[in-house]
């Protein structure tokens, strides 16, 4: 089969073997690039890996499905709560520690398979995951209706923030970094005016400053929930301590019903259809994999979502 492999520090296209093996073989349709991929890739932890962990396709017998990439032992307390990223065995990820979703098929856990709701298009659910990671934030984050909330950062992550904000009836302010991003959280419904003395702020950058402007625009005893990723390390200054703000990490996504965030994402998704007009904004084939990286990076150029359409 056809897959992205990560050789010598660059993606590549690679034949390889079909999968075997324990599990379900799914037959991907759609593939996306995130963030924490390009990061994962430059700190050469993605090397003779195929990467890919926002993906979906069909199980043999034709379901439409999510696969939530992290991989629990299904027994430890935390799997028990659906906190599979924080398994007593360690994080173990689809696309990092196990072969991912930029191929042609992948070999995935039948527990980690989400059915889509009937009638949503497969080419979009690799968003999925990206909107279960926001709606996870926003309630690690204690959101409640009638707060004051502003989401720093219009990526992909950002603006499913908005996107899970809006959608479960909360109304937000966007500070977004160029005029595309601007255009697509307005569409979700962000507003771009923004104050300051905000109830909560979601920080969905992940950097120094993005975290010193979260902390200038909140209230006293405010909370930070932070679904970007600190990729070096990252200070926090005297006003944060004055002004007695919590930080609220959020970390993947619950994965067990009642609470699970996959399935919210994909009534999400299928409900409005405007959050894929608006983050999706390239499409390859997988045999242009060297610029749908380069264009992945290329954010001042009007990148937001980049999708491998694969099948």
């Amino acid at each position: 089969m056809k897959a992205i492999r990560v050789e010598g520090g660059k993606p590549g296209l690679v034949d390889v073997p079909t999968p075997e093996g324990e599990g379900v073989l799914v037959r991907i349709v759609a593939s996306s690039i995130c963030g924490s991929d390009l990061h994962m890739l430059d700190l050469g932890l993605l090397d003779e890996r195929i990467p890919g962990h926002e993906f979906a396709g069909y199980t043999p017998d034709g379901t439409a499905v999510a696969v939530e990439p992290t991989i629990g032992c299904g027994s430890c307390p935390a799997c028990g709560e659906g906190y599979n990223s924080h398994c007593v065995q360690g994080f173990n990820l689809l696309g990092l520690a196990r072969d991912g979703g930029m191929a042609e098929q992948v070999l995935a856990p039948a527990a980690n398979l989400v059915p889509l709701p009937t009638g949503l298009d497969v080419r979009l659910a690799s968003l999925v995951e990206p909107l279960a990671v926001a709606l996870h934030g926003i309630d690690r984050a204690r959101v409640r209706e009638g707060e004051r909330i502003l989401v720093i950062g219009g990526g992909p992550v950002g603006l499913a923030v908005v996107a899970g904000l809006t959608g479960r009836g909360m109304a937000c302010d966007v500070s977004a970094r160029y005029p595309h991003q601007c255009e697509a959280a307005a569409s979700l419904g962000g507003r771009l005016e923004v104050g300051e003395g905000y109830d909560v702020v979601i920080d969905a950058v992940g950097t120094e400053g993005s975290l010193k402007e979260a902390v200038r625009r909140l209230r006293p005893m405010g909370r930070i929930g932070l679904v970007g990723s600190f990729w070096e390390p990252t200070a926090l200054d005297g006003l944060f301590c004055l002004k007695e703000i919590e930080l609220l990490p959020a970390n993947t996504y619950v994965c067990k019903s009642p609470q699970r965030n996959f399935e919210e994402a994909g009534r999400l998704l299928h409900a409005r259809p405007a959050i894929a007009e608006a983050l999706v904004t390239h499409r390859f084939a997988l045999d242009a994999v060297d610029e749908a990286f380069a264009t992945a990076r290329d954010r001042s150029a009007g990148a937001i979502k980049v999708v491998f359409d694969v099948a």
